[in-house]
This record gives C-alpha cells, structure tokens and sequence, in this order.
C-alpha cells in the first residue's frame, strides 16, 4: 500500500493555506512551514495557485457584486459534462497557468542580508529604498496590493514611495509596521525588544494577534515593544533621531552613554569585544561620534579622555582603573 498523499487531501491543504493567507501576512514560521509544503511535492504548486484563483474569484464576486451564494453553488457543482471534454489535453497548461497567475500575483521573493560591519543600500521595484545595518536581512516581496517586507535579523531604514493604494508593510515576528510614504527604521535589539523610529511621515503599528490596539507614530517618534506588554511610544528630540541613524554613514553617536552600552554597540559591528569588567569604569559614560568599525580606536579614545588603562590584541580590548600614583613619604 502506497502512503503517497491523495490529491483530495494536497486540495485540502492548499484551501487551508490559502485561507490563512487571504487573512493577512503570514508569520516567520508560517511562511517557511508554507515554502516548505509547496516544495515537498511538485502537485502541490498547481493546488495552492488553484486554491488562490477561486479566493481571487470570490473577491471579484463582491467587488462587483455578484451574488456570492450563487458563486460557491457553482464551485460545489463541480465541471459540467461538456466541461470536461479536453481536460486530460489541457490540465497541464491549466496547472502552469495557475502557477504563473500565483506568481504575478504575490511577485518574487527577494532576500537581502548584510554580514557584521557591513551598511546596504537596496533600491526597490517602485522607488522605495532600504538600508540594512550591519548583520540584518530582509525578504521583499511585491504584490499588486502590497509591498511586504519582512526583517529577518537586525534593523533596516525604509524610505518608501507614496502609494496610497499599495501599502507598504514591514513585519518582524508577530508587529506588523504600515505606511504609505515616510521614512523609517524597524529593528530587533540583542533583548529581544523591537523597535520602530519614524522620520518622515506617519506609520501604523500594529500586531498579529490584534491583542493590542494598533498605534499611529508621527515623525521623530520611538516605539518600543516587548514580548508580552502594550507597545511604547514616545517622541525624542530630532538630534535624537539623527544620533540613532548615524550607522548609515557607518558611524555610531553617543550622548552620555555608558561605557557598557557603547561597548554593546560596538559588538554589533565588529567581532573585537570591548572588556570592561570593572563595574565603575563600565558606568562612566561618553559622548562623541566613532567610526563603527574601530573599537579600538573608540577605547583609545576613552582611555586617554577617562584616564583608563587599555590593552588591545586583535581579538579584544580591555578597559580598566588607571593605578593611583605611588605616594612617596
């Protein structure tokens, strides 16, 4: 007895998946669980592109106001005899044409990644561009709906196109970030917290799950979100907002910042670690503007402003207490 999955249960299937995802963007995890279905068996393809065209069907039926009860009696009826003449000629080309409609529907899906240390700019299809900080990636996907963008790892500043009747949408795990045309960064912080900063224009927060109330961020706003608590939303001053976007000329800003949180931010760009293990030195703070790729010449910097000891290899610096002077009697 073979276990080869029926073709009434791959139908099943792909009714499912394209139900979910008549509902909105998917999930991380559900979309590589969806790649994964489709690419485990060739039939599958041709299933889900014919599950999309009977959604695109529906939604026709209520754009111009057929009677839908009318429509599903028609899809339970089946093919009528005369349908059915030609089929076994057709199906094949059927099938590729489906596929081929799901294609230009969803459009291709791009991925785009930077290693650690390395800034990306990336033009898009509309005039849109983004820019990924150092070890991000992204997947870009155009329909003619929408414009989703989905961060994988790391943080990206979106300079989007106005396109009131395309919205652009960035998802990163369960917050989704709608605009139409501004500019702003999405990122995912070593906590685990994730972050939206609005520069230009207005964008919408919202979640998945829909357990909180979507937020609405003006120009020069933060949100900050965390697992499990209502977002948080707070306006900073414009220097505020430049400082945070300094990466994108491969800087990093401080403005009396601790040493523990500058050295942080520099092992997001390079794999030289700062080492301070004292814990008086590593809450002293400092201001100024570093290129993101010297660590060492930061704590140099610090060093000799703070009156600290350093020693350096290439693998790591340390900061610590300079020793008092030797009193004499």
């Amino acid at each position: 007895m073979s276990d080869r999955e029926t073709s009434g249960a791959i139908d099943d299937t792909a009714a499912l998946w394209a139900a979910r995802v008549d509902r909105g963007p998917l999930s991380n995890d559900e979309q590589s669980a969806l790649d994964a279905w489709l690419d485990a068996d060739p039939r599958r393809l041709g299933a889900y592109a014919r599950a999309r065209a009977i959604d695109l069907r529906l939604d026709q039926a209520r754009v111009f106001g057929a009677d839908l009860a009318e429509f599903q009696e028609q899809e339970k009826a089946g093919p009528s005899r005369r349908g059915l003449i030609g089929v076994g000629a057709t199906a094949a080309a059927g099938v590729g044409v489906a596929a081929v409609l799901l294609r230009d529907k969803l459009g291709p899906l791009t991925d785009y990644r930077t290693r650690k240390g390395e800034i990306r700019v990336v033009p898009l299809a509309d005039g849109s561009d983004l820019t990924l900080n150092t070890a991000s990636e992204v997947t870009v996907r155009y329909s003619q709906a929408q414009r989703d963008i989905r961060l994988i790892n790391g943080e990206a500043l979106f300079n989007v196109a106005k396109n009131p009747e395309r919205p652009f949408v960035v998802q990163i795990d369960d917050m989704l970030v709608r605009a139409i045309g501004t500019s702003f960064t999405v990122g995912r912080r070593d906590d685990g917290s994730l972050r939206v900063l609005v520069r230009e224009g207005v964008v919408e927060v919202s979640r998945t799950g829909g357990e909180h109330a979507p937020v609405r961020l003006v120009a020069n706003t933060r949100l900050i979100a965390a697992a499990g608590v209502p977002p948080r939303a707070a306006a900073i001053p414009p220097a505020e907002v430049t400082r945070d976007l300094a990466w994108r000329e491969g800087m990093i800003a401080f403005e009396d910042t601790s040493l523990a949180e500058a050295a942080a931010e520099f092992a997001r760009f390079s794999d030289t670690r700062i080492v301070i293990e004292d814990p008086e030195v590593s809450s002293r703070t400092v201001s100024g503007l570093f290129s993101a790729n010297n660590p060492i010449g930061f704590a140099n910097a610090v060093a000799l402003s703070l009156d600290l000891t350093i020693t350096a290899d290439a693998r790591e610096v340390r900061l610590g207490q300079a020793a008092p002077p030797h009193q004499t009697s």
